[in-house]
């Protein structure tokens, strides 16, 4: 799958102000400065689609981005990506992070076009309690996600899978069965084509069913 146009659409205070759920829906979140932005930017093949800032708290919106993709057989598809105001730490007040929080609470649990939740994880981390309270949270609401490891080209492999396997499990202690997780870096564009097949076969599931 190739996307061929991606476009900003809108910046919604809730749920209710979002576009019409009526195509398939994939939010980004992640703490604030894990390269959000740029991920999104790498998969649209477009640099300046979201704007990406040094400023912890800087997305304090649901965008919206009108997305058209193609696949190998020139089926044409139309989706939404979605960039979430990011968790854990931001010079904001302790109200402003209480609706911040309650705005994607709301969003994550009644929006109901959204397919797939991508969790942004910094791979040059140990795991990260914010991190790890976040994936919890959205297993108790039951909204389905994935994990994206990103900045894998900002430390070395060892450090990167060293890091997954400790969060991974860290996660098995709770969970069952782990959801799907992608490994990212955006100068190397690495992981593009793996979340881009994932979407696209998303995309698929959302029409046929």
């Amino acid at each position: 799958m190739v996307i061929t146009s991606a476009t900003y659409l809108i910046s919604s205070p809730g749920y209710l102000q979002c576009p019409k759920a009526d195509r398939p829906e994939y939010a980004f979140i992640g703490r604030s400065n894990v390269g959000k932005s740029s991920l999104i930017n790498m998969l649209c093949n477009n640099q300046k689609l979201a704007k990406t800032s040094g400023t912890p708290g800087k997305t304090q919106m649901i965008n919206h981005f009108d997305v058209v993709s193609s696949a190998e057989n020139n089926s044409k598809a139309q989706w939404y990506i979605v960039d979430l105001p990011g968790y854990g730490f931001a010079k904001v007040s302790q109200q402003q992070r209480k609706s911040w929080s309650t705005m994607i609470e709301d969003y994550l649990r009644k929006r109901e076009n959204l397919v797939n939740v991508f969790v942004l994880i910094d791979s040059r981390h140990s795991p990260q309690k914010a991190d790890l309270e976040f994936v919890n949270r959205l297993g108790q609401w039951e909204v389905p996600f994935c994990m994206v490891f990103t900045k894998a080209d900002k430390t070395t492999q060892l450090e990167v899978s060293k890091n997954i396997k400790a969060f991974l499990n860290a996660m098995r202690k709770t969970w069952q069965f782990l959801p799907a997780h992608f490994v990212t870096s955006t100068v190397k564009k690495l992981g593009k084509d793996k979340i881009l097949d994932a979407i696209a076969k998303w995309n698929e599931e959302f029409t046929a069913g």
